[in-house]
């Protein structure tokens, strides 16, 4: 009976192999003499090389939800690195803090740049990524910081927004935009102006960059973070339709251009 037993078990497993699971580390590294402490997210049952996504963080730094999507991305297929913009894994859950963190990075483009240059670079640096098919996402402050990563013209397959601030780019910097770019907007966004929008939209067009702007309806600011209301700012808000369509609109350029 004993060996009955056993002999069913070891069928099982051979039926049945243990799932791999999403494997994720901490790595360390330097912009110039900031440390940052960037997050690696990969399955580790997937052999050879896998397209590079960055992954760049709202203004409250690489917090969970950050991890959470980078996490995603890995059991998507995808080697995943979450930037550390702000730097020595500096987080925040106070908006002024937030603010003022993000506003710091923004005031120095160059320097804004560089930090995602840097994180970029590790990713690149990782033995199963593939070089040759990159892509970047960000949410909110990281939609714009994806952007500038684009602006100075890295070589990226496919730059992803979601209800990122939209800063328009100089003629210059929309023609060393390489990659193609996938918006993520709420039609309903307070904290981006319609002039914003304009303007951001007529550069890309001048310079005949391929972009696709998606308006999702009824949605506001945030609205692919759940729990976004409790953070009590009026005209910030989960929406869950328009975060599942983003989601999904994110995966189809990334077939595209990365590849399944």
């Amino acid at each position: 009976m004993i060996i009955r037993i056993e002999l069913a078990l070891s069928l099982l497993l051979v039926a049945y192999p243990a799932q791999a699971e999403v494997q994720t580390k901490t790595i360390t590294y330097q912009d110039g003499d900031v440390e940052c402490h960037g997050y690696l997210a990969w399955d580790d049952d997937l052999e050879g090389k896998r397209p590079g996504v960055l992954v760049v963080h709202e203004w409250w730094g690489l917090n969970d939800y950050a991890r959470e999507r980078t996490e995603q991305l890995a059991e998507l297929g995808y080697i995943a690195f979450a930037a550390d913009i702000y730097g020595k894994g500096k987080t925040t859950t106070h908006p002024e803090d937030a603010g003022k963190m993000a506003g710091e990075v923004r005031a120095n483009v160059d320097q804004w740049r560089s930090r995602d240059q840097a994180a970029l670079d590790v990713l690149k640096s990782q033995p199963d990524c593939d070089t040759s098919k990159l892509a970047a996402i960000g949410y909110c402050f990281g939609g714009a910081t994806a952007l500038q990563l684009a602006y100075s013209g890295a070589d990226l397959d496919a730059v992803v927004t979601f209800h990122g601030a939209l800063p328009t780019p100089t003629a210059e910097e929309a023609e060393d935009i390489q990659a193609e770019l996938l918006i993520n907007h709420g039609a309903d966004d307070t904290f981006i102006s319609e002039e914003a929008v304009s303007a951001f939209k007529n550069a890309l067009d001048k310079a005949g960059v391929t972009y696709e702007y998606i308006a999702y309806p009824g949605a506001v600011h945030s609205f692919t973070v759940p729990g976004a209301d409790s953070v009590g700012i009026p005209g910030i808000k989960y929406n869950k339709e328009a975060d599942e369509k983003s989601w999904q609109a994110m995966q189809e350029l990334f077939k595209e251009k990365l590849g399944s």
